[in-house]
């Protein structure tokens, strides 16, 4: 009888170098999105505040995968999403769905199907309180 071999899962093994730049990063991104929502200047979109804030939430996500020594298999909201599951089972219950929302905005991957729509500006509170929320996960909770 052959014995099938035994595949080491990815998370669980040492964090890769750098997760804590990827951390640092994600908070400068959220910070300079929130203050400019806040102070309303007209040079930041909506189309560039929901850039900061997906490049905020993907640093973040990265950096907990990072630290726990996995990575997505790509960097849309749905891979991020499904890495998180598979990283940190039953975590991303409350944030997976506003997650997978924001992919909607940009699908950029496929040429094919390439497309942009940028969001209307009363949308910004919510994707700012999904990134707090993210970081809060991240930051309280997932990286110990």
């Amino acid at each position: 009888m052959i014995k099938e071999p035994e595949l080491i899962p990815l998370a669980g093994l040492e964090p890769i170098k750098g997760w804590e730049e990827f951390l640092h990063d994600g908070e400068a991104y959220l910070k300079t999105a929130t203050a400019a929502y806040k102070k309303k200047n007209k040079i930041f979109t909506s189309e560039i505040l929901y850039n900061l804030i997906a490049m905020a939430i993907e640093k973040f996500v990265m950096a907990a995968l990072m630290q726990r020594g996995t990575m997505p298999y790509n960097h849309t909201m749905v891979d991020l999403v499904e890495a998180m599951e598979n990283t940190f089972p039953g975590r991303m219950t409350e944030l997976g769905a506003g997650l997978l929302e924001m992919d909607k905005y940009q699908e950029i991957c496929d040429l094919d199907g390439f497309k942009i729509s940028p969001p209307e500006m009363e949308k910004i509170p919510a994707m700012l309180e999904l990134a707090d929320k993210m970081q809060i996960l991240v930051t309280k909770e997932l990286i110990c």
